[in-house]
């Protein structure tokens, strides 16, 4: 690996949208003991921050969400000085009253997913359990929040603050009986990138901030007055509308988020969640 001069500290983790998100750009090729992440890291400026990207599905989006290697991003992204992450999504939303271009920061996660690679501690060594009861960064939810009102501050796009992502594996979408399971079981949007994502940051001790675009209703929504089914087609239709405005709320995030360590002590345990531990695998 080759680190730039100036490390990154805030990491992003999207589509391939986001590759001209940066004032300058170099592209820095990281290998990790779980393989090669999705593509090299993309290391720019944003407001003066440090800031490396990483595309989840690799160029072209050619990975789909059961075969991205989330241990290797989640490293990759530690390698070159990330510590807080924030990771946009497109899901499906199991409300009607969440419609299409909603954006939510969910503050729960169910994981539904299977076949994943879901620890970076399966090494034979000491075992470690992390705690994962709020699974995303508390200071991270806060910006990420007070960013999307104030860019939908004038406008009548809703912004949710809270609710539960259900991960499923994907690619496909739900059928209409899973979805009114999760709708039953009191699940508010689902996702099929959300999970181990979000589970090894933890265990990395990185803040970890999930902002979700609603791009459809799922399945089991259909019924509902105006709420017409799923399609892939309709999904990248409303996240391309959309992806200029997610822009501008992970770019004022970005600059708002804290410049240092010690500044969110108080209100964050992420980057702690591994503190006193025997690791069995050394950390970057």
């Amino acid at each position: 690996m080759t680190t730039p001069p100036q490390a990154a500290t805030v990491g992003i983790i999207g589509g391939s949208g986001f590759y001209e998100f940066f004032e300058d750009a170099e592209r820095v090729r990281v290998t990790t003991p779980f393989g090669d992440p999705s593509d090299d890291v993309v290391i720019g400026s944003v407001g003066g921050r440090r800031v490396a990207f990483l595309a989840r599905h690799g160029q072209g989006h050619t990975f789909p969400p059961h075969r991205v290697n989330y241990r290797a991003n989640l490293w990759a992204l530690r390698s070159v000085g990330v510590r807080q992450v924030l990771a946009p999504c497109a899901v499906g939303s199991l409300r009607p009253e969440l419609g299409p271009g909603t954006v939510v920061v969910p503050d729960q996660v169910v994981d539904r997913t299977s076949g994943r690679a879901h620890t970076a501690f399966d090494a034979v060594g000491p075992v470690v359990h992390i705690g994962f009861a709020d699974p995303y960064c508390p200071r991270g939810r806060e910006v990420a929040l007070t960013a999307a009102r104030s860019a939908r501050a004038e406008s009548s796009a809703h912004v949710e603050d809270g609710g539960t992502l259900v991960v499923i594996n994907g690619p496909r979408f739900s059928s209409r009986a899973e979805s009114r399971m999760h709708r039953q079981l009191g699940f508010d949007i689902v996702g099929m990138t959300g999970m181990p994502e979000a589970s090894v940051a933890r265990e990395l001790a990185m803040c970890f901030t999930t902002v979700a675009l609603v791009t459809d209703h799922d399945a089991g929504v259909e019924g509902e007055e105006g709420v017409e089914p799923v399609t892939h087609d309709e999904v990248l239709r409303v996240f391309a509308a959309n992806i200029e405005g997610l822009k501008g709320i992970l770019r004022d995030a970005v600059v708002a988020l804290p410049a240092d360590e010690t500044d969110d002590v108080a209100t964050c345990g992420c980057r702690r969640a591994l503190d006193g531990m025997k690791l069995p695998i050394e950390l970057p």
